[in-house]
């Protein structure tokens, strides 16, 4: 039987360069190195669906109320997965079906089967003071 997992391994890398002048002369050295790699995996089963295994927040990239989000599960170390729907007609279809023909975002679907659809940041505390 074939597992419904996908393994995302992220490497982030900065560029430095170090620019002396000594005597007049332009002395530059530049170096590349990967850092913050980490690795996730994903249960595909997740996806598109009202009852996963884990928290899942459908967002866009310009949108400032996936960003509060967004901040909010960093800042209180929640575990999640983000899926955009930008070039992802599963996942704007799925957004689409629970939200009655609306492409509202974020929306986020928890284990319980409880959705939030454009939750503000008491909204936020509120659900997850009643964890």
């Amino acid at each position: 039987m074939q597992e419904n997992k996908l393994k995302v391994t992220v490497t982030r890398f900065v560029k430095v360069t170090v620019t002396y002048i000594f005597r007049g002369k332009k002395l530059s050295l530049e170096t590349t190195e990967a850092s913050n790699q980490f690795t996730e995996s994903m249960d595909m089963t997740d996806l598109y669906t009202i009852t996963p295994t884990q928290i899942v927040m459908y967002v866009t990239e310009h949108c400032a109320d996936c960003m509060r989000a967004k901040k909010y599960f960093e800042a209180n170390n929640i575990p999640h997965l983000r899926v955009g729907l930008e070039g992802n007609d599963k996942a704007t279809d799925f957004v689409m079906q629970v939200n009655n023909g609306y492409r509202s975002v974020p929306t986020i679907v928890f284990p319980d089967g409880s959705i939030l659809v454009e939750p503000n940041w008491d909204e936020l505390k509120d659900k997850f003071s009643d964890s």
